[in-house]
C-alpha cells in the first residue's frame, strides 16, 4: 500500500477495514451468486421461504443472528490484534507491517478515499435557535 504522509489517517483506515473486516468472515457472507435486477433497485426480485412465503428482496434478512456474532467476534479479534501489532508496538513489528500490505494493497486501491464523519457515535446536538 502507498504511504500517503500527508494523510496517514486514511491509509490507516483503509488498512484496518480491509485487513480487519473484508479479509475474514465477511467473505465467506459476500460468496455465492447475487440476485440480478432489471428495475435496478430489486424490487423486482423476491425469496421464497420454506414455507412458500414471498418476500421482497429489500424485505429479507441477509444475515442471521449467528453470522453477525461470527462476523462481530472476528472484526474484534483482528482489531485488536492489529492494533496491538501497530499502533501500540510504536512500529517495532516490521514483519507484521509488511504483511499488512499483502491482503490490503489488492482492495484498497481501488477505494474511495475516507470521509471524516463528524456524528459519528455522538449524541444530537441540541438545535440552536
Amino acid at each position: 500500500m502507498k504511504s500517503h504522509p500527508e494523510h496517514p489517517q486514511k491509509e490507516f483506515a483503509k488498512m484496518l477495514g480491509a485487513a480487519c473486516v473484508r479479509r475474514g468472515y465477511l467473505e465467506q457472507l459476500h460468496a455465492g451468486t447475487a440476485p440480478i435486477t432489471l428495475i435496478g433497485d430489486y424490487s423486482d426480485v423476491k425469496v421464497i421461504d420454506a414455507t412458500g412465503k414471498e418476500i421482497p428482496w429489500n424485505q429479507v434478512s441477509r444475515i442471521s443472528q449467528d453470522e453477525m456474532k461470527t462476523l462481530m467476534v472476528g472484526v474484534v479479534d483482528r482489531l485488536y490484534t492489529f492494533l496491538r501489532r501497530t499502533l501500540f508496538c510504536a512500529g517495532e513489528d516490521k514483519e507484521f507491517a509488511r504483511a499488512i500490505e499483502k491482503p490490503a494493497a489488492p482492495w484498497t486501491n481501488h477505494w474511495n478515499e475516507p470521509q471524516y464523519l463528524p456524528d459519528f457515535l455522538m449524541p444530537p446536538s441540541p438545535k440552536q435557535e
